[in-house]
């Protein structure tokens, strides 16, 4: 007769376990990792001359969205009001997926962004943030004779 020592509870205990885990790292993005289930939802890449962020906030008045750099952070703040019929209407809201609210969000920059020559631009539901690099810390050629 064949006993096993650990339950089969033990092993989906371990999985949920580890989806925390992977969760809660998740949670903060950064040029080295992103996060998922924010708002807004973020692309960042780079190339050898410039730091590129592409945030997805459709819907929303380029005016009302706070782009801020301090101390190597840049953050994305804004609010988007709700569209769903107040409470005093007597309506049944069934689905509700769009965001609605103050939202935040945080990416640590690296040392070496020319804060002073940050460019936003806004254009059908994308905002693109370029930080380009400083000119000392960019790759070079070196011509040797």
């Amino acid at each position: 007769m064949y006993r096993s020592l650990f339950s089969r509870d033990l092993f989906a205990e371990l999985d949920r376990l580890q989806r925390d885990v992977q969760q809660a790292f998740e949670l903060s993005p950064s040029i080295r990792g992103r996060g998922r289930g924010g708002f807004p939802a973020m692309n960042v890449g780079s190339t050898p001359g410039s730091l590129e962020i592409y945030a997805f906030v459709p819907g929303l008045d380029p005016a009302s969205i706070d782009v801020q750099i301090e101390k190597g952070v840049l953050t994305v703040a804004g609010e988007r009001a709700s569209e769903l019929p107040g409470r005093d209407a007597k309506a049944t809201v069934h689905i509700d997926e769009r965001f609605a609210g103050r939202f935040r969000r945080v990416v640590t920059l690296p040392d070496d962004i020319d804060a002073d020559s940050v460019q936003a631009r806004y254009r059908e539901g994308v905002l693109h943030i370029s930080l380009q690099r400083s000119a000392a810390t960019r790759p070079r050629r070196i011509d040797v004779k």
